[in-house]
């Protein structure tokens, strides 16, 4: 009879739930076997259902394959609610049917999983492009236009350029196909990792900028306005990185 330690080696090379060989272990009345064997299948089919998940996130992906277009840039940015910082919008074109497990709208991705995600993205990925408009540009053209030049100026860095571009519920003013996606991040997975990318592009910036305006808080809350970043406000004013067309730093500004 083998042993506990020899079937959990037995169930780890299984990958299908109707595998021959749990039916077998089932007869075996061992606590340790029938503990392996729910384990197994647990995780098998945690992996079935992350697969059926990512299928269901490619499929404006595989319209446009079904069209005999291959090169499709997944476009969303980060940054347009804080009080300080830029907006970093950025561009990514997956091959077909990539899949990356746990890939996702970012902010539904765990903090502990951002950067594993993002180096998984950056190691698949056709190319890859970043735009960042800082909060200059932002207080001079509005969020809203420094969001468009940042994916705008993401999607200029790819090579090769995208046939089609998907972007999350915004259209630009470019000479290629695009369709807008309302909450595109969840729904694209091409969009999802143009979303990973600006969030940890944007996240390393606001903790090199906490370094060097400390005081605000700014690598645990991106500039956002949290508590701790509005003491700071109020005890230490406003930095250079401040956008004063957003309140409460425009009063402040005003004052």
């Amino acid at each position: 009879m083998a042993t506990i330690k020899e079937i959990k080696e037995q169930l780890a090379d299984i990958q299908q739930l109707n595998d021959p060989l749990f039916s077998e272990l089932e007869k075996d009345d061992r606590s340790g076997v029938i503990q392996a064997v729910a384990k197994r299948k647990r995780e098998i089919q945690k992996c079935l259902d992350e697969d059926e998940r990512l299928e269901g996130m490619l499929a404006y992906e595989k319209e446009l394959n079904g069209q005999g277009i291959q090169l499709i840039a997944g476009v969303d940015e980060v940054g347009r609610g804080p009080l300080a910082g830029p907006v970093v919008a950025a561009a990514v074109i997956l091959p077909q049917a990539c899949k990356i497990s746990g890939l996702n709208d970012s902010k539904k991705i765990p903090k502990s999983k951002h950067k594993e995600i993002y180096e998984a993205v950056l190691e698949h990925a056709i190319a890859i492009g970043i735009g960042v408009k800082d909060n200059q540009v932002i207080d001079q053209v509005n969020i809203y236009e420094a969001t468009k030049l940042a994916m705008m100026e993401a999607i200029g860095q790819l090579n090769p350029q995208p046939q089609h571009l998907l972007i999350d519920a915004m259209k630009l003013d470019l000479p290629i196909s695009q369709t807008s996606i309302i909450k595109g991040d969840a729904n694209s997975l091409s969009i999802a990792a143009a979303s990973i990318v600006a969030k940890v592009t944007r996240d390393q910036m606001m903790a090199a900028y906490d370094q060097e305006y400390p005081g605000y808080d700014f690598a645990q809350n991106a500039g956002y306005g949290t508590a701790k970043h509005l003491d700071g406000l109020q005890n230490l004013g406003i930095t250079p990185i401040h956008r004063r067309s957003f309140e409460p730093v425009k009063s402040m500004c005003e004052d």
